[in-house]
């Protein structure tokens, strides 16, 4: 949907059927934390009294970025059996969308990301992430897969969606204006 309720596009997406999974059996962490309310207000407000733009990136098919630690086996979509091969089961290589482990293996992946490239994860809001280097600062809180972020110097942002965008196939959505029902102008 857009800012004014209306569809934007439509997607089409092969969704597990996560709700079969047997927690202990199929699946172990299935929890992703993501930036609070109240934290994401925080950084806006930091960002308007500091004059600091706030840029907005959503990852694409961020649950197929992921490597499953469990085996993970799937029956044949409908429409797509293999005649003489309706027994068959699919052994999923990454994540996809629906599997109870899908979010766990997302934020597993990007965490990791972000410590490599040298940012802090804050203790107490596991979702937030700080990278500080010659006196500039980059925040950035991590929504599932949207990101927003800011800066101090106007420097780090260019090099922050570059890198991203190398790792990950991102969508680039500019200036915040729209986020999590909040319309900023």
């Amino acid at each position: 949907m857009n800012l004014q309720g209306e569809i934007d596009k439509y997607k089409a997406r092969l969704v597990a059927k996560g709700y079969k999974q047997k927690e202990g059996i199929d699946y172990e962490e299935v929890f992703a934390p993501v930036t609070r309310m109240e934290s994401i207000l925080l950084i806006i407000s930091l960002a308007a009294q500091s004059k600091w733009c706030i840029i907005q990136m959503d990852v694409k098919s961020a649950f197929l970025n992921d490597i499953l630690e469990e085996e993970v086996y799937v029956e044949q979509p409908l429409g797509y059996v293999k005649k003489d091969n309706e027994g068959k089961v699919l052994k999923l290589k990454k994540a996809l969308y629906g599997l109870k482990q899908a979010p766990w293996a997302w934020n597993t992946r990007i965490d990791q990301y972000f410590k490599s490239q040298g940012f802090v994860q804050c203790p107490y809001e596991h979702a937030l992430y700080v990278k500080v280097k010659n006196g500039e600062m980059l925040v950035v809180a991590l929504y599932v897969d949207d990101l927003i972020f800011t800066e101090n110097s106007g420097e780090m942002i260019e090099k922050f969606k570059k890198a991203m965008m190398r790792e990950f196939e991102m969508t680039d959505l500019g200036l915040m204006s729209y986020f999590l029902g909040l319309e900023i102008k």
